[in-house]
Parts: structure tokens; C-alpha cells; sequence
């Protein structure tokens, strides 16, 4: 029985230690943040030479939902670069070693801010069990861990889409509600003088209008 429960004990300590192992070996970067009006902001990131590495934004509120955006190389070298878009995901392999730059402007915007989501991963994720088609007596653990993986990675995308979703949604409500709200208070103003206009006009014309003659005599 001893023996046992130390065989069972070692394949799910190795276990624990690859999915720890895997999600080291990706570094991913997610930041939502604030971009004032006629303001520019860049983030720079070290990149190693042949890492494959992928940018996703997506403008949350603000204006028109659009923001420009830009990546260079430690070079310069203009990567990718697009104006006023809503979202958009770019995916490219470091040409060389050095800090990365890519920048997000609103200088195109007089007197909206906007808020941004990003979410820039470096490197992919390993296998988990590079070995995986061997057969042992932990196959099946191992690959059920695997779709197991695969699906939790699946559901966070998801919730992140979601939650975008759910927050632009909820800044275009507020937005409609402003907007509703001063065209009431508009209105109102605007009928409370038509009322008061048609008042006036009304009692004009029932008020007494007396004319006076004077003879003058030779």
C-alpha cells in the first residue's frame, strides 16, 4: 500500500509541474486603460528574435469607438499601423532582438476620451506532455488534461469577449440615457415657453381696445 500511494502521488506531482511549467513559458500582457483627447500613449515590450507574439485592442467608450494604432521594431520599422479603428488583432514573428513599441493615439480627437483594452501575448503556449503519444499507463490522464486545458483557455477568451461586450454596451446605454434626458429637459423648457407664448397671444386678443376721438372746433 505504501508503494502505491508513492506511485500515485508522483504522477500528479509531474502533472502540476508541467501545467506550472506551461503557463510560464507565455507571457501575455492585458491593460485596460484611459486616452484623454489629443493624447498619445505607447507601452514597449522585450522581445527575443524568432518569438511569435500577437496585439489585440478594441476601443470600449468614447467618441466613435475608434483610436489609431501603431507598432515599430527596436529599429523603427513600422510593423503594423492602422487609423480610427474600432478593434482589430495583428499577429507577427520578432525579425530581431530588442524593445518592441506600439502606440495608441487619440490626437485625432479635440474633446472625447477614450478607453481601451489590449491584450498583447509574447511567445505560445508549449504542449503540455511533449511526449504525448507514448504509451504508458497515463495517457488518458494526460490527455484529458490536455482537452481540459484547451477548453479553460477557450472559456477565458470567451469571458474576456464578454466583458468588452458588456462595457461597451453599458457605455452606449449611459450615453443614450444623457442624451435622452437633455432632449427631455429640452423639450420641457421648449414647451413651458410655447405655453406662455400662447397665453400672451391669447389674451391679446380679448383685451379692450379703446379708441378716443377729439373734435376740435372753429
Amino acid at each position: 500500500m505504501p508503494l502505491r500511494g508513492s506511485r500515485s502521488a508522483e504522477p500528479w506531482g509531474r502533472l502540476l509541474l508541467v501545467v506550472a511549467l506551461a503557463a510560464c513559458a507565455a507571457r501575455a500582457s492585458e491593460i485596460t486603460f484611459e486616452l484623454p483627447d489629443n493624447a498619445k500613449q505607447c507601452f514597449y515590450e522585450e522581445i527575443a528574435q524568432g518569438t511569435k507574439c500577437t496585439l489585440e485592442f478594441q476601443v470600449i467608450t468614447g467618441g466613435h469607438y475608434d483610436v489609431d494604432c501603431r507598432l515599430e521594431d527596436p529599429e523603427g520599422v513600422v510593423l503594423y499601423k492602422e487609423m480610427k479603428k474600432q478593434y482589430d488583432s495583428f499577429t507577427f514573428t520578432a525579425s530581431r532582438n530588442g524593445t518592441y513599441k506600439f502606440c495608441f493615439s487619440n490626437e485625432f480627437s479635440t474633446f472625447t476620451h477614450k478607453t481601451v483594452y489590449f491584450d498583447f501575448q509574447v511567445g505560445e503556449d508549449p504542449p503540455l506532455f511533449p511526449s504525448e503519444n507514448r504509451v504508458t499507463a497515463l495517457t488518458q490522464m494526460e490527455s484529458a488534461c490536455v482537452s481540459i486545458h484547451e477548453a479553460l483557455k477557450s472559456v477565458i477568451d470567451y469571458q474576456t469577449h464578454f466583458r468588452l461586450r458588456e462595457a461597451q454596451g453599458r457605455s452606449r446605454a449611459e450615453d443614450l440615457n444623457t442624451r435622452v434626458a437633455y432632449w427631455s429637459i429640452g423639450e420641457a423648457i421648449i414647451l413651458l415657453v410655447v405655453s406662455i407664448g400662447q397665453v400672451f397671444l391669447l389674451k391679446s386678443f380679448f383685451s379692450d381696445k379703446r379708441t378716443t376721438t377729439t373734435c376740435v372746433g372753429s
